[in-house]
Protein backbone atom coordinates (compact mmCIF):
# COMPACT_ATOMS: atom_id res chain seq x y z
CA UNK A 1 0.00 0.00 0.00
CA UNK A 2 2.98 2.16 0.89
CA UNK A 3 4.90 1.88 -2.08
CA UNK A 4 1.51 2.62 -4.35
CA UNK A 5 0.76 5.93 -2.45
CA UNK A 6 4.43 6.45 -2.78
CA UNK A 7 4.08 6.23 -6.80
CA UNK A 8 0.85 7.47 -7.11
CA UNK A 9 2.81 10.79 -5.12
CA UNK A 10 5.06 11.12 -7.64
CA UNK A 11 2.81 10.81 -10.53
CA UNK A 12 0.95 13.99 -8.66
CA UNK A 13 3.57 16.05 -7.86
CA UNK A 14 5.04 15.85 -11.45
CA UNK A 15 1.26 16.62 -12.72
CA UNK A 16 1.17 19.20 -10.42
CA UNK A 17 4.42 21.55 -11.57
CA UNK A 18 3.21 21.22 -15.15
CA UNK A 19 -0.16 22.94 -14.31
CA UNK A 20 1.42 25.67 -11.59
CA UNK A 21 4.74 26.27 -14.53
CA UNK A 22 1.95 26.57 -17.13
CA UNK A 23 0.48 29.40 -14.69
CA UNK A 24 1.11 33.07 -14.68
CA UNK A 25 2.85 32.78 -11.65
CA UNK A 26 6.44 33.56 -10.59
CA UNK A 27 9.03 30.50 -10.18
CA UNK A 28 9.26 31.14 -6.31
CA UNK A 29 5.54 30.90 -6.27
CA UNK A 30 5.70 27.70 -8.59
CA UNK A 31 8.32 26.36 -6.03
CA UNK A 32 6.41 26.69 -2.63
CA UNK A 33 3.61 25.24 -4.09
CA UNK A 34 5.61 22.43 -5.59
CA UNK A 35 7.28 22.13 -2.14
CA UNK A 36 4.09 22.78 -0.28
CA UNK A 37 2.05 19.59 -2.06
CA UNK A 38 5.40 17.39 -1.39
CA UNK A 39 5.24 17.50 1.97
CA UNK A 40 1.42 16.34 1.95
CA UNK A 41 1.73 13.85 0.18
CA UNK A 42 4.53 12.56 2.38
CA UNK A 43 2.52 12.97 5.18
CA UNK A 44 -0.32 11.10 3.49
CA UNK A 45 1.94 8.08 2.93
CA UNK A 46 3.44 8.21 6.24
CA UNK A 47 -0.55 7.65 7.83
CA UNK A 48 -0.60 4.93 5.41
CA UNK A 49 1.84 3.52 6.26
CA UNK A 50 1.18 4.18 9.90
CA UNK A 51 -2.44 2.80 9.82
CA UNK A 52 -1.37 -0.48 8.03
CA UNK A 53 1.02 -1.03 10.95
CA UNK A 54 -1.36 -0.81 13.47
CA UNK A 55 -4.26 -2.75 11.07
CA UNK A 56 -1.74 -5.90 11.15
CA UNK A 57 -0.54 -4.81 15.12
CA UNK A 58 -3.88 -5.50 16.18
CA UNK A 59 -4.70 -8.18 13.91
CA UNK A 60 -2.23 -10.05 15.77
CA UNK A 61 -3.34 -9.25 18.91
CA UNK A 62 -6.75 -10.81 18.22
CA UNK A 63 -5.41 -13.86 16.80
CA UNK A 64 -3.03 -14.22 19.98
CA UNK A 65 -6.15 -13.69 22.08
CA UNK A 66 -8.70 -16.06 19.83
CA UNK A 67 -6.58 -19.33 20.44
CA UNK A 68 -7.03 -21.37 23.82
CA UNK A 69 -3.79 -21.98 25.58
CA UNK A 70 -4.11 -25.86 24.90
CA UNK A 71 -5.20 -25.56 21.02
CA UNK A 72 -1.95 -26.08 18.84
CA UNK A 73 -0.65 -23.72 16.61
CA UNK A 74 -1.94 -23.15 12.76
CA UNK A 75 -0.04 -25.11 10.11
CA UNK A 76 1.14 -21.81 8.71
CA UNK A 77 3.59 -22.09 11.97
CA UNK A 78 6.43 -23.67 9.41
CA UNK A 79 5.69 -21.83 5.95
CA UNK A 80 5.69 -24.29 2.74
CA UNK A 81 8.52 -21.65 1.68
CA UNK A 82 10.49 -22.88 4.66
CA UNK A 83 10.80 -26.58 3.95
CA UNK A 84 13.42 -27.94 2.15
CA UNK A 85 12.92 -27.67 -1.57
CA UNK A 86 13.76 -31.08 -3.49
CA UNK A 87 16.48 -31.00 -6.12
CA UNK A 88 16.90 -28.21 -5.29
CA UNK A 89 17.89 -26.03 -2.00
CA UNK A 90 19.90 -23.07 -2.89
CA UNK A 91 19.87 -20.19 -0.32
CA UNK A 92 19.20 -16.41 -2.16
CA UNK A 93 18.05 -13.32 -0.43
CA UNK A 94 15.00 -13.51 -1.41
CA UNK A 95 13.65 -15.98 0.36
CA UNK A 96 10.46 -15.80 2.47
CA UNK A 97 11.02 -14.89 5.98
CA UNK A 98 9.34 -15.40 9.66
CA UNK A 99 9.93 -13.10 12.12
CA UNK A 100 10.24 -14.70 15.68
CA UNK A 101 6.75 -15.15 17.67
CA UNK A 102 7.71 -17.16 20.49
CA UNK A 103 9.62 -17.46 23.69
CA UNK A 104 9.46 -20.65 24.03
CA UNK A 105 10.17 -23.93 23.22
CA UNK A 106 10.25 -27.77 24.67
CA UNK A 107 9.82 -30.92 24.29
CA UNK A 108 6.55 -32.97 25.12
CA UNK A 109 4.29 -36.15 24.33
CA UNK A 110 1.12 -35.17 22.68
CA UNK A 111 -1.44 -34.50 25.59
CA UNK A 112 -4.37 -37.42 23.39
CA UNK A 113 -1.92 -40.27 23.48
CA UNK A 114 1.38 -39.83 25.04
CA UNK A 115 2.64 -43.18 23.94
CA UNK A 116 2.73 -41.52 20.10
CA UNK A 117 6.49 -40.32 20.64
CA UNK A 118 7.38 -36.53 21.19
CA UNK A 119 5.97 -33.48 19.68
CA UNK A 120 8.03 -29.77 19.78
CA UNK A 121 6.07 -27.02 21.25
CA UNK A 122 6.33 -23.52 21.05
CA UNK A 123 4.57 -21.57 24.07
CA UNK A 124 3.11 -24.91 24.82
CA UNK A 125 1.44 -24.82 21.46
CA UNK A 126 2.29 -27.90 19.55
CA UNK A 127 4.06 -27.41 16.38
CA UNK A 128 2.57 -28.82 12.70
CA UNK A 129 3.57 -29.10 9.47
CA UNK A 130 2.95 -27.21 6.29
CA UNK A 131 0.30 -29.29 5.71
CA UNK A 132 -1.07 -29.36 8.91
CA UNK A 133 -0.10 -32.22 10.09
CA UNK A 134 0.98 -32.98 13.64
CA UNK A 135 4.48 -32.41 14.02
CA UNK A 136 4.75 -36.18 16.06
CA UNK A 137 8.20 -37.83 16.24
CA UNK A 138 8.19 -41.42 17.23
CA UNK A 139 9.72 -42.67 20.66
CA UNK A 140 12.78 -44.18 18.96
CA UNK A 141 13.49 -40.48 17.27
CA UNK A 142 13.91 -38.87 20.34
CA UNK A 143 17.90 -37.37 18.79
CA UNK A 144 15.52 -35.60 15.99
CA UNK A 145 13.00 -33.93 18.18
CA UNK A 146 15.61 -32.69 20.43
CA UNK A 147 17.09 -31.29 17.13
CA UNK A 148 14.06 -29.67 15.99
CA UNK A 149 13.75 -28.05 19.63
CA UNK A 150 17.08 -26.76 19.13
CA UNK A 151 16.52 -25.50 15.91
CA UNK A 152 13.73 -23.13 16.83
CA UNK A 153 15.46 -22.42 20.15
CA UNK A 154 18.25 -20.94 18.06
CA UNK A 155 16.15 -18.79 16.20
CA UNK A 156 16.67 -15.19 16.59
CA UNK A 157 15.01 -12.50 14.78
CA UNK A 158 13.91 -14.45 11.37
CA UNK A 159 13.67 -17.67 10.33
CA UNK A 160 15.01 -18.81 7.07
CA UNK A 161 14.75 -21.56 4.86
CA UNK A 162 18.98 -23.21 5.94
CA UNK A 163 18.46 -22.29 9.48
CA UNK A 164 15.40 -25.70 9.80
CA UNK A 165 17.40 -28.51 8.48
CA UNK A 166 15.60 -30.76 10.84
CA UNK A 167 12.38 -29.87 10.71
CA UNK A 168 11.63 -29.18 7.04
CA UNK A 169 13.03 -32.88 6.49
CA UNK A 170 10.72 -34.31 9.43
CA UNK A 171 8.18 -32.30 7.83
CA UNK A 172 9.04 -33.45 4.25
CA UNK A 173 8.62 -37.48 6.30
CA UNK A 174 5.56 -36.99 7.84
CA UNK A 175 4.04 -34.88 4.53
CA UNK A 176 4.75 -37.18 1.99
CA UNK A 177 5.80 -40.58 2.89
CA UNK A 178 2.95 -41.42 4.31
CA UNK A 179 1.48 -41.43 0.97
CA UNK A 180 2.41 -44.36 -1.46
CA UNK A 181 1.45 -42.39 -4.54
CA UNK A 182 3.78 -39.50 -3.77
CA UNK A 183 6.39 -42.31 -2.15
CA UNK A 184 6.20 -44.14 -6.23
CA UNK A 185 6.57 -40.61 -7.23
CA UNK A 186 10.15 -40.13 -5.62
CA UNK A 187 11.20 -43.78 -5.99
CA UNK A 188 10.94 -43.12 -9.86
CA UNK A 189 12.80 -39.83 -9.37
CA UNK A 190 15.88 -41.57 -7.27
CA UNK A 191 16.13 -44.31 -9.77
CA UNK A 192 16.92 -41.50 -12.38
CA UNK A 193 19.57 -40.31 -9.97
CA UNK A 194 20.87 -43.81 -10.17
CA UNK A 195 21.12 -43.54 -14.30
CA UNK A 196 23.83 -40.79 -14.13
CA UNK A 197 25.17 -41.49 -10.60
CA UNK A 198 28.02 -39.18 -9.42
CA UNK A 199 30.17 -41.97 -8.57
CA UNK A 200 29.92 -44.16 -11.69
CA UNK A 201 31.88 -41.04 -13.94
CA UNK A 202 35.35 -41.66 -13.30
CA UNK A 203 38.19 -39.19 -14.46
CA UNK A 204 41.45 -40.60 -15.88
CA UNK A 205 42.98 -37.00 -14.74
CA UNK A 206 44.66 -34.84 -12.97
CA UNK A 207 46.41 -37.49 -10.42
CA UNK A 208 45.22 -36.28 -7.30
CA UNK A 209 41.11 -36.64 -8.46
CA UNK A 210 41.67 -40.32 -10.24
CA UNK A 211 43.44 -41.10 -6.30
CA UNK A 212 40.40 -39.60 -4.66
CA UNK A 213 38.07 -41.45 -6.51
CA UNK A 214 39.64 -44.83 -5.85
CA UNK A 215 40.03 -43.71 -1.95
CA UNK A 216 36.14 -42.69 -1.88
CA UNK A 217 34.12 -44.42 -4.52
CA UNK A 218 35.48 -47.61 -5.19
CA UNK A 219 34.86 -49.09 -2.16
CA UNK A 220 31.09 -48.01 -2.54
CA UNK A 221 30.92 -49.69 -5.78
CA UNK A 222 32.26 -52.87 -4.07
CA UNK A 223 29.73 -52.53 -0.76
CA UNK A 224 26.92 -52.38 -3.04
CA UNK A 225 27.48 -54.75 -5.78
CA UNK A 226 28.22 -57.53 -3.25
CA UNK A 227 24.96 -56.01 -1.14
CA UNK A 228 22.80 -56.28 -3.56
CA UNK A 229 24.25 -58.80 -6.12
CA UNK A 230 23.97 -56.76 -8.79
CA UNK A 231 26.15 -55.24 -11.74
CA UNK A 232 27.57 -51.34 -11.30
CA UNK A 233 28.96 -49.73 -14.91
CA UNK A 234 31.07 -46.91 -14.78
CA UNK A 235 33.27 -44.63 -16.99
CA UNK A 236 36.29 -42.73 -17.33
CA UNK A 237 35.07 -41.26 -20.31
CA UNK A 238 33.19 -37.60 -20.24
CA UNK A 239 31.56 -38.05 -23.38
CA UNK A 240 29.75 -41.64 -21.90
CA UNK A 241 26.89 -42.42 -20.27
CA UNK A 242 27.38 -46.01 -18.28
CA UNK A 243 24.25 -47.92 -19.04
CA UNK A 244 23.20 -50.23 -15.95
CA UNK A 245 21.05 -53.00 -16.30
CA UNK A 246 17.29 -52.70 -15.92
CA UNK A 247 17.38 -55.91 -13.22
CA UNK A 248 19.76 -53.66 -10.96
CA UNK A 249 16.82 -50.59 -11.24
CA UNK A 250 14.11 -53.42 -10.27
CA UNK A 251 16.17 -54.66 -7.27
CA UNK A 252 16.80 -50.83 -5.79
CA UNK A 253 13.43 -50.14 -6.37
CA UNK A 254 12.58 -53.23 -4.32
CA UNK A 255 14.91 -51.97 -1.68
CA UNK A 256 12.83 -48.80 -1.33
CA UNK A 257 9.66 -50.52 -1.44
CA UNK A 258 10.47 -51.55 2.32
CA UNK A 259 11.98 -48.30 3.47
CA UNK A 260 9.60 -46.35 5.88
CA UNK A 261 8.77 -42.76 5.78
CA UNK A 262 11.78 -41.54 7.91
CA UNK A 263 14.46 -43.35 6.15
CA UNK A 264 13.06 -42.30 2.57
CA UNK A 265 12.82 -39.08 3.27
CA UNK A 266 16.55 -39.18 4.44
CA UNK A 267 17.11 -41.06 1.00
CA UNK A 268 15.68 -38.58 -0.58
CA UNK A 269 17.82 -35.58 0.66
CA UNK A 270 21.22 -37.93 0.56
CA UNK A 271 20.73 -38.42 -2.84
CA UNK A 272 19.42 -34.49 -3.87
CA UNK A 273 22.67 -32.87 -2.03
CA UNK A 274 25.13 -35.55 -3.12
CA UNK A 275 24.00 -36.55 -7.00
CA UNK A 276 24.89 -40.16 -6.01
CA UNK A 277 22.07 -42.83 -5.16
CA UNK A 278 24.62 -45.21 -3.83
CA UNK A 279 25.72 -43.02 -1.68
CA UNK A 280 22.51 -42.33 -0.64
CA UNK A 281 21.97 -45.88 -0.12
CA UNK A 282 25.27 -46.56 1.46
CA UNK A 283 24.00 -43.92 4.16
CA UNK A 284 20.68 -44.95 4.64
CA UNK A 285 21.96 -48.60 5.19
CA UNK A 286 24.72 -47.00 7.82
CA UNK A 287 27.73 -47.91 5.89
CA UNK A 288 29.36 -44.67 5.80
CA UNK A 289 28.67 -41.78 7.72
CA UNK A 290 27.73 -38.22 7.20
CA UNK A 291 31.33 -37.03 6.94
CA UNK A 292 31.94 -39.90 4.20
CA UNK A 293 29.25 -39.36 2.44
CA UNK A 294 30.17 -35.53 2.05
CA UNK A 295 33.63 -36.63 1.39
CA UNK A 296 32.58 -39.05 -1.71
CA UNK A 297 30.23 -36.65 -3.72
CA UNK A 298 33.06 -33.96 -3.26
CA UNK A 299 35.58 -35.88 -4.71
CA UNK A 300 36.56 -33.48 -7.70
CA UNK A 301 36.27 -29.89 -5.32
CA UNK A 302 38.48 -31.53 -3.24
CA UNK A 303 40.79 -32.51 -5.70
CA UNK A 304 40.44 -28.45 -7.09
CA UNK A 305 41.14 -26.95 -3.38
CA UNK A 306 43.97 -29.17 -3.38
CA UNK A 307 45.86 -27.91 -6.42
CA UNK A 308 44.80 -24.80 -6.22
CA UNK A 309 43.62 -23.57 -2.65
CA UNK A 310 40.27 -22.92 -1.34
CA UNK A 311 37.78 -20.30 -2.91
CA UNK A 312 36.50 -18.10 0.51
CA UNK A 313 32.74 -17.93 0.48
CA UNK A 314 32.53 -20.43 -1.83
CA UNK A 315 33.94 -24.03 -0.86
CA UNK A 316 33.65 -23.31 2.22
CA UNK A 317 30.00 -22.55 2.09
CA UNK A 318 30.06 -25.61 -0.04
CA UNK A 319 31.56 -27.83 2.59
CA UNK A 320 29.47 -26.86 5.57
CA UNK A 321 26.24 -27.08 3.32
CA UNK A 322 26.51 -30.59 1.89
CA UNK A 323 26.92 -31.35 5.62
CA UNK A 324 24.66 -30.02 7.41
CA UNK A 325 22.30 -31.58 4.86
CA UNK A 326 23.92 -35.24 5.16
CA UNK A 327 23.91 -35.03 8.82
CA UNK A 328 20.33 -33.91 9.29
CA UNK A 329 19.14 -36.87 7.63
CA UNK A 330 21.78 -38.84 9.28
CA UNK A 331 19.85 -37.98 12.37
CA UNK A 332 16.87 -38.80 10.99
CA UNK A 333 18.01 -42.48 10.67
CA UNK A 334 19.55 -42.73 13.82
CA UNK A 335 16.92 -44.81 16.34
CA UNK A 336 18.02 -43.09 19.71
Amino acid sequence: MASIARTYARRITSTSCRSLLSQSCSPRHSRLLVNTHQRRTQATVAETGEAKTATNRKRRSVCRRALPADQSLPPSTIPSSHVWCTDSYSHTGAQATLKRFWKSVDLAHPSEDPSKGYVVRLDKRSLKTPAGNPLILPKEKKLAATLVVSEWENQEQALKQHSLPMTSLVSRAIDAFGDEATKAEVREKLLQYFGTDTICFYADQPKSLVELERIHWDPLHAWVQKEYNVTINKTDSGFSIPKQDPKTYEVFDETMKSFNQWEMAALERIVYSSKSFIIGLALVKKQISADQAAEASHVEVNSQIKGWGMVEDSHDVDYHDIRRQLASAAVLLADI
